[in-house]
C-alpha cells in the first residue's frame, strides 16, 4: 500500500477541553493518544515561548496558526479602520507563527454580505492579501487562504484563479474538507488546486441531513459517518502529490473524545 497522502494529523487547540491541566500536561496528553501536531490561535493569550516548550518536550510538531481575527475584523469590512485592525492581526498571526516554527497561517480573506458585494470583498480581500505577502516573505510562514462559507470564493477554479492572481510562493490554499461539500464535491477542489494546496481540514458532513435540517446540521456527523467520500479524497490527493498534513476541526472534548476523533482520523486517512 501507498503512504497516505495525509501523512500527520493534527488538531485544533481550541478542541480542547481539559480543565486544570497546564499546557505541558495537556499537549502529553495529545502526544499520548497519537497526535502528531496541534494549531493555535493567533493572537491569542497563549504565550509563544511557552507553546514551544511544552511542544518539545511533548514531541508535537506546530504545524500551522489559525488567524483569530479575521472574522472579527475582516479584510473586506465597509470601515477602512476594521480592515487595517484586520492586516494588522493577520501580520501578528504570522509572526506567531514564526516564533513558533510554524509554517502556515490560516486565513479567511472575507465575506460577502450585506454591505459587502461579491465583486468589493474580491477587490478588499486582493489588497488586503497583497498587503500581506511582504511579511509572509519576511516572516517564512505562508498564508493559506480558506474557505468558511464566507459566500467569496465559491468554486474551486474561482479559488485558483484568486491564488495564481500574486503568482507568489508564500500564498496556498487551506483545503477544509467539510466545508466545501455543501455546494460541490472535495475531489473537484482537489483536482483543480493541486499543488495550491498547502494544508488539509478534516471534517464530514452529511447532505441528506442538510436537505431534512438546514445546512449546519449537516456538520452534526461523526467524522467517518458522513457523506464524505473520503477514499476518494485521498485517491485525489495522492494525484495531486499532497502528503502532508491533515488537522481534524470538529468538536471536541476531553481525553476520551479527542482519543476517539483520533482514531476516526486514523480510519479515514487509511481508506
Amino acid at each position: 500500500m501507498s503512504r497516505p497522502p495525509l501523512s500527520r494529523i493534527s488538531l485544533k487547540y481550541s478542541m480542547v477541553s481539559v480543565p486544570g491541566a497546564s499546557l505541558a500536561e495537556t499537549f502529553a496528553m495529545l502526544a499520548e493518544i497519537g497526535y502528531d501536531g496541534v494549531e493555535i490561535d493567533a493572537p491569542s493569550d497563549l504565550d509563544p515561548a511557552g507553546v514551544v516548550a511544552a511542544a518539545r518536550a511533548a514531541g508535537l510538531a506546530l504545524p500551522g496558526v489559525i488567524n483569530s481575527r479575521h472574522w472579527s475584523h475582516p479584510l473586506s469590512a465597509p470601515d477602512p479602520e476594521t480592515r487595517a485592525e484586520g492586516i494588522r492581526g493577520a501580520v501578528a498571526a504570522l509572526e506567531t507563527a514564526a516564533e513558533i516554527g510554524a509554517g502556515t497561517m490560516l486565513l479567511v480573506p472575507g465575506a460577502v454580505g450585506p454591505g459587502v458585494s461579491y465583486a468589493t470583498a474580491w477587490d478588499r480581500a486582493v489588497a488586503g492579501v497583497e498587503a500581506l505577502l511582504p511579511h509572509a516573505e519576511r516572516t517564512g510562514v505562508r498564508i493559506a487562504i480558506e474557505n468558511v462559507w464566507n459566500n467569496f470564493l465559491l468554486s474551486p477554479l474561482e479559488a485558483a484563479a484568486f491564488i495564481d492572481r500574486f503568482a507568489h510562493d508564500s500564498l496556498g490554499w487551506y483545503l477544509d474538507i467539510g466545508n466545501i461539500a455543501r455546494n460541490g464535491f472535495p475531489t473537484d477542489w482537489v483536482e483543480v488546486l493541486g499543488p495550491r494546496i498547502l494544508r488539509v481540514d478534516l471534517k464530514d458532513y452529511s447532505r441528506t441531513k442538510m436537505d431534512a435540517e438546514g445546512p449546519w446540521k449537516g456538520f452534526e456527523v461523526e467524522l467517518g459517518e458522513g457523506e464524505i467520500d473520503w477514499s476518494g479524497v485521498n485517491a485525489a490527493l495522492r494525484a495531486a502529490g499532497y502528503e502532508g498534513w491533515g488537522s481534524v476541526e470538529v468538536p471536541g472534548g476531553g481525553r476520551e473524545r479527542l482519543a476517539e476523533i483520533r482514531t476516526r482520523a486514523e480510519t479515514i486517512r487509511l481508506l
